[in-house]
């Protein structure tokens, strides 16, 4: 799977991992290869990326949407804190 975080200055991530975790307006979810098609509203908190078993990233965004179709991950955030 790819994941891009764009906020409105920058992009702050892009490249393949195996999965994305999100503050969703209802609760956090994640996200794993061939998830069915999704758009949803992000709460303030943190997006946890897995590249591998071993590697975690985490960013802190502000809000936005996450769109996740075909493998294919893009996370539009308000800021990065």
């Amino acid at each position: 799977m790819t994941l891009e975080i764009l906020t409105p200055d920058k992009k702050v991530y892009e490249g393949d991992v195996t999965a994305v975790t999100v503050p969703g307006t209802l609760g956090s979810f994640q996200i794993l290869k061939d998830h069915a098609p999704i758009i949803s509203t992000l709460e303030d908190g943190e997006v946890i990326i897995k590249a591998n078993k071993a590697d975690e990233q985490r960013f802190f965004i502000k809000g936005g949407v996450v769109e996740a179709i075909h493998n294919k991950i893009v996370v539009l955030a308000e800021g990065i804190a």
